[in-house]
């Protein structure tokens, strides 16, 4: 972690190889900034050649304590819906890594994870928050929202640290962020789904029951998490990387309190901070998205330098045709480990899966990736068509996508 707290640019080139695309891109750069670049619709190379715009609204509920690890406003950015979607809502929450210490929360507070100080003040709208119909066929005339991340906890926290002038106030913006969008005409909503990208994802998954809770039985709600599949799996030293993050971030910004209590009513919090350990509980219908090779994983829980001090993993990790045979076999059975995870949670008809086995992180915000001519698919079905289907019941949709390097249609990620 502590390397990836060095700023520099982020450069995006694309190349072709054959049918399958590869996108090349900076490897050193912050956690916050490396892959989210492409991540949340800032991708310089969608299809979209006049992306819509739309405003930072500021939440005004400091009085409550919503506030940014800084103490500023949060914000989200709305677009009206009209037509047949002008009473449905979609809610997307930003993802964008997270904070577990003083010094990675005094950091980020001073970027647009941790500031709206810092925040773009318009926001492309792409993917499954564009507001055209060939490129999102049917969500574009929803009220589509993006809620900023700026606590550094999926939306979870609820503490402070006085010394490091730190608020931890996750929990606290999720609910003025709803209560101004009920406000705003999401509580006559007839349909509602409630989604996010990475960090995002997991708050989808951590809030979704909450969230059917806040809607009559009348209205049609369900989540989507991409890229929120976080595994806990051992790194490749035999470590536990990603879970001595989560503690970290559970203990650091008091989020115990806010985790879903069907899951620490007999689990740690770390543990429930995990989606392995909730999705075959909720009630809520979820269609999870994920990249069997995720990127973000491979380099930050699978493979990170605190883990390969030796680099024997350096150039698999910017590359997956770099890796080893060896290396592959491992990442083989991370994909095996998430195929199990998902098992028990796909037999429920009103769940959905679209696990593809590309070296990817997120995938619905892009355009690219989302609903293009050369979209990444399954079984000939996009992104945006599988999630479709499976939103207004018009087919059961499970795909998983067979090994690498089977799949020609991906966009993977490659770092230089």
């Amino acid at each position: 972690m502590d390397k990836l707290l060095l700023l520099v640019g982020l450069n995006v080139a694309w190349l072709i190889l054959g049918t399958q695309a590869n996108e090349y891109l900076d490897f050193n750069v912050t956690e916050i900034d490396r892959i989210e670049e492409l991540e949340f619709g800032f991708s310089k190379y969608s299809s979209n050649l006049n992306p819509l715009l739309v405003g930072l609204t500021f939440i005004r509920g400091a009085d409550s304590g919503a506030v940014c690890l800084d103490g500023t406003l949060p914000g989200y950015h709305l677009h009206r819906g009209h037509g047949s979607g002008a009473d449905s809502w979609l809610i997307q929450l930003e993802g964008g890594g997270w904070c577990n210490n003083v010094r990675t929360c005094v950091y980020r507070k001073k970027t647009r994870r941790g500031s709206s100080n810092y925040m773009e003040k318009e926001l492309q709208f792409t993917g499954i928050l564009s507001d055209k119909a060939q490129e999102n066929p049917d969500f574009f005339n929803w009220n589509r929202v993006k809620l900023r991340y700026c606590d550094g906890a999926s939306f979870s926290g609820d503490g402070q640290d006085e010394a490091a002038q730190l608020q931890f106030r996750g929990e606290r913006i999720w609910r003025a962020a709803i209560d101004d969008l009920k406000a705003n005409g999401m509580r006559y909503a007839s349909q509602a789904l409630l989604s996010g990208c990475s960090a995002g994802g997991l708050a989808a998954i951590l809030r979704c029951d909450e969230f059917r809770n806040l809607f009559p039985e009348s209205t049609k709600v369900k989540c989507l998490s991409d890229a929120g599949l976080f595994l806990d799996t051992a790194d490749v030293s035999g470590g536990r990387t990603i879970r001595n993050l989560y503690n970290g971030i559970v203990e650091f910004q008091s989020v115990k309190n806010n985790l879903p209590r069907m899951c620490t009513n007999h689990l740690d919090p770390t543990s429930c901070f995990f989606p392995e350990n909730l999705i075959s509980q909720m009630k809520t219908p979820l269609f999870i998205v994920n990249a069997a090779y995720d990127t973000w994983q491979i380099q930050s829980s699978i493979a990170p330098t605190s883990a390969d001090p030796s680099g024997f993993w350096h150039e698999c990790r910017l590359n997956h045709e770099k890796c080893t045979s060896g290396q592959m076999r491992f990442l083989q059975g991370f994909r095996d480990q998430m195929l199990r995870v998902v098992k028990g949670f796909s037999m429920s008809r009103q769940n959905g899966l679209f696990i593809n086995s590309c070296f990817a992180h997120c995938q619905t915000e892009r355009q690219d990736t989302w609903f293009a001519d050369d979209s990444p698919v399954i079984r000939k079905k996009a992104v945006a068509i599988a999630v479709g289907d499976w939103y207004f019941d018009r087919a059961e949709v499970k795909l998983v996508d067979c090994p690498y390097p089977c799949d020609r249609s991906c966009h993977n990620l490659v770092f230089r």
